[in-house]
């Protein structure tokens, strides 16, 4: 997967196209990301004692991968992911349109 924690994306598609924030946690095997602050949805909770009181909680979801576009933290813009292998065999993130490192 293309995206890390701590990745700056933008949402492409659903109810919060256009929203920015830090990527929180990736799931990889459901391929999906947990974005700060995106996909919000309330549930209604049951109370069980007196820490958890209950009533509408909201809660975070995780977006689909193909809903994000990650930013550049160089140019600012909305970007693909591209690898470059050095040298040394490492492979690194880089940025399609300014050609930066990730």
């Amino acid at each position: 997967m293309k995206f890390k924690k701590g990745d700056t994306v933008i949402v492409t598609a659903g109810k919060d196209r256009g929203k920015k924030g830090k990527v929180e946690k990736v799931l990889l095997k459901e391929k999906r990301v947990l974005v700060a602050g995106v996909n919000i949805y309330k549930r209604h909770m049951k109370k069980r004692d007196e820490k958890n009181p209950g009533g509408i909680v909201e809660t975070e979801r995780p977006l689909p991968v193909a809903n994000i576009a990650i930013i550049c933290p160089s140019c600012k813009r909305q970007t693909r992911i591209g690898t470059n292998v050095e040298k040394n065999g490492k492979k690194e993130r880089m940025c399609r349109k300014c050609e930066a490192k990730l």
